[in-house]
């Protein structure tokens, strides 16, 4: 097997060190052991860089670019730049998963209603001196059993999603679960803005109702214009691609643990954000305290 090793290292710029690995069988660590057995220092320290590159893009679930694997091993004490890792990536045919550009999507606003001004007016930046803001949809996630629907809350100051709820259903309640869990995990209301689209879900009494009984400021997009809430949107695309396009869901009981584990487990507490400095937004809102 080990007359294997010399060929993927004469043939490596020419094919994908994975791709060959795969078809000669063998592990793409064991090639890299041998690369820096007959190596001399400069390759050795190339063979461990890209080690620690395919452990980090594995670590991170597949879905990061050469950026946030740039910053993941610089904050593991790597000394390496952006373009080193990108090219390693290429060598060896690892890229990030990149969400599908966002199309626009109306929301059925006929409803008798009254309808909040834009009071955010996509003023979507990040940090403590930002307008204190949540964002607030509901997005669909299709399954063997038919839909399930997933609204969410996002703190627009660190990104972090504080409240969600999943449903069978499209009913008020589902968005009231998301708020209600939002308000109980942050306790925060003062001087904050809300702003959804023009959603029967968001503008009915009953989530109005909550909205104002705490102080909070009401604010809802244009008709029809999506990029107003075009943060909510990102969320949604990101989440899509990185966990549920990935995977066919046969009951809604798997989606939802599925779900649950990327917001909390893994967007919440460990993805880099760009927007963010790179930070996951848990550690981003640490900073901020």
């Amino acid at each position: 097997m080990i007359e294997r090793y010399p060929f993927i290292k004469a043939h490596r710029k020419e094919y994908p060190v994975q791709l060959m690995c795969d078809i000669l069988e063998v592990s793409r660590s064991g090639f890299y052991d041998f690369v820096r057995r007959q190596a001399g220092p400069r390759a050795r320290r190339h063979a461990d860089l890209t080690a620690q590159v395919t452990v980090a893009f594995h670590a991170a679930r597949e879905t990061y670019g050469s950026p946030r694997i740039t910053r993941e091993l610089v904050e593991q004490g790597v000394h390496v730049c952006r373009n080193t890792v990108a090219k390693i990536m290429r060598d060896v045919g690892l890229a990030g998963r990149t969400p599908r550009r966002f199309v626009p999507k109306t929301t059925d606003s006929s409803h008798a209603h009254p309808i909040a001004q834009n009071r955010l007016d996509r003023q979507f930046e990040p940090g403590d001196t930002a307008t204190p803001a949540w964002v607030a949809d509901i997005t669909y996630i299709p399954t063997e059993e038919g839909w399930l629907y997933l609204a969410a809350v996002m703190d627009l100051r660190s990104r972090k999603i504080v409240g969600w709820a999943m449903a069978d259903h499209l009913r008020a309640q589902l968005a009231l679960d998301a708020l209600n869990m939002a308000l109980k995990r942050t306790g925060q209301s003062k001087d904050l803005v809300h702003h959804s689209d023009r959603g029967v879900q968001y503008a009915c009494g009953e989530y109005r109702k909550v909205l104002e009984s705490r102080g909070i400021v009401c604010s809802m997009s244009r008709t029809g214009n999506c990029y107003d809430n075009a943060v909510m949107e990102s969320f949604w695309a990101t989440l899509k691609v990185e966990a549920v396009y990935r995977r066919q869901y046969f009951t809604h009981q798997q989606a939802m643990h599925d779900i649950f584990e990327y917001i909390e487990v893994f967007y919440n507490r460990i993805r880099r954000h760009s927007a963010l400095g790179y930070k996951s937004p848990e550690a981003f809102e640490a900073g901020l305290n």
